[in-house]
C-alpha cells in the first residue's frame, strides 16, 4: 500500500484508541484520548480541509471522456426514510399575474429533515458521545433553536476530488450482500486488489454492497437492516485519511451491529473521533455496472447554517 503520511500516521492514534469492554465489542474512547483533532483545536471542518487546489487538480487529471454519472437519488415521497423523519412536498396553487403576457408561477413547500433524508451528506453536529461531538464541543454549549452555532454543515463548503469505488458486491460475485453481512477489512482490501487501486489521502471512498436495488421498491426491507462496514473496517478506513466515506445502503455500516450493546458505532468512529464525513444512500448501480473504479468526485452540501447534514445529488466524471 501507499506509503502513509506523518497526518495518517496521527490519524492511526485516533481510530485505534476503541477498546472492548466487559460484554462490549467497541467502546468509544474518552475526550482527553481523542482531542484536539489532528486539525488543530477548535477546527470545525474536519476531513474536509483535505480541500485543497491540488486536491481539486487531482481530481480532474481522472477526467478523460466527461461523461457524468449521477450518485443521488431522486427526492419523493416513495423513497425509504427513517420512522421518525419525514418528507412531504406540497405544491402551491398558481399564481396568475395580472399583465397582459399572463405570466404564471408555481411553486412547493418541503416539510422535512431536509438534511438527513434521501442521498444524504453527515455533517459533526449529526452524532455525539455523549455531550461531546467532533473536536469536543460540548451539544449542551452550541445547539440553539435555530441551529448549531459551532459544526454546521456550512463550514464544508464544495468538495471535489478523487472518488474510489470498492465493490464488495462484485468481490463476492453477487449482486447484492445479504443484510447480515459484515463488511470486513479483508473485503476492502481484496476488492481493491481485484480493481488494482490503493487509497490515497483525501479520496471520497464510496462502497457498493448491492443494497440500493431495494431503493423505492422494498422500503421496508431497506431500513430494517443492511450489510455495511464494521468496526474493524471503519477503524482501517479512516487510517487511510479519507475526505469522506459513502455506501449505497442507510448508514453506510452494518445495521444492526452484530454486538447489541452497541448502536451504529461506526458514526462515532468516522464523525465524532476522527472527523470524517459519511454519505448515505448513494445510487451506485450505473457507477458499478460499468465499473467505473476511479473518477472524480464532486459535491457540495446545501449551505444550511447550524445544520447536522445535507440532502445532496453528488456525481462522478470520468
Amino acid at each position: 500500500m501507499r506509503h502513509l503520511t506523518v497526518g495518517i500516521a496521527l490519524a492511526a492514534t485516533l481510530v485505534l484508541i476503541g477498546e472492548p469492554a466487559d460484554a462490549q465489542s467497541w467502546r468509544p474512547p474518552t475526550d482527553s484520548r481523542r482531542c484536539p483533532s489532528k486539525w488543530g483545536a477548535g477546527d470545525q471542518r474536519g476531513s474536509a480541509n483535505h480541500m485543497k487546489p491540488e486536491t481539486v487538480l487531482r481530481a480532474a487529471r481522472l477526467i478523460r471522456t466527461g461523461e457524468v454519472i449521477e450518485l443521488g437519488h431522486v427526492l419523493s415521497a416513495e423513497m425509504p426514510i427513517s420512522s421518525t423523519r419525514r418528507f412531504d412536498m406540497h405544491t402551491k396553487r398558481t399564481f396568475m399575474n395580472p399583465q397582459s403576457n399572463r405570466r404564471g408561477s408555481n411553486e412547493e413547500v418541503v416539510l422535512s429533515e431536509i438534511g438527513q433524508v434521501g442521498t444524504q451528506f453527515d455533517g459533526f453536529a449529526h452524532q455525539t458521545i455523549d455531550n461531546s461531538l467532533y473536536n469536543c464541543f460540548k451539544q449542551d454549549e452550541i445547539t440553539t433553536r435555530t441551529g448549531f452555532s459551532k459544526l454546521g454543515i456550512e463550514n464544508v463548503g464544495a468538495l471535489m476530488t478523487r472518488g474510489v469505488l470498492i465493490d464488495v458486491a462484485a468481490l463476492k460475485g453477487v449482486d447484492m450482500r445479504p443484510d447480515t453481512y459484515e463488511i470486513t477489512v479483508q473485503d476492502l482490501q481484496q476488492a481493491l486488489q481485484r480493481q488494482s487501486l490503493t487509497l490515497q489521502p483525501g479520496d471520497a471512498v464510496v462502497i457498493h454492497t448491492g443494497w440500493g436495488k431495494l431503493w423505492a421498491r422494498d422500503n421496508a426491507r431497506f431500513m430494517k437492516g443492511c450489510p455495511g462496514i464494521g468496526v474493524a473496517a471503519a477503524e482501517w478506513l479512516a487510517r487511510q485519511d479519507p475526505m469522506l466515506v459513502g455506501s449505497d445502503n442507510f448508514p453506510v455500516e452494518i445495521s444492526p451491529n452484530p454486538d447489541p450493546q452497541i448502536s451504529l458505532p461506526v458514526h462515532q468512529i468516522m464523525l465524532v473521533i476522527n472527523g470524517i464525513h459519511l454519505l448515505e444512500n448513494l445510487k451506485l448501480d450505473e457507477l458499478a455496472s460499468k465499473r467505473v473504479y476511479e473518477f472524480a468526485f464532486v459535491m457540495q452540501p446545501l449551505k444550511l447554517k447550524g445544520a447536522t447534514g445535507s440532502t445532496v445529488a453528488p456525481i462522478a466524471v470520468r
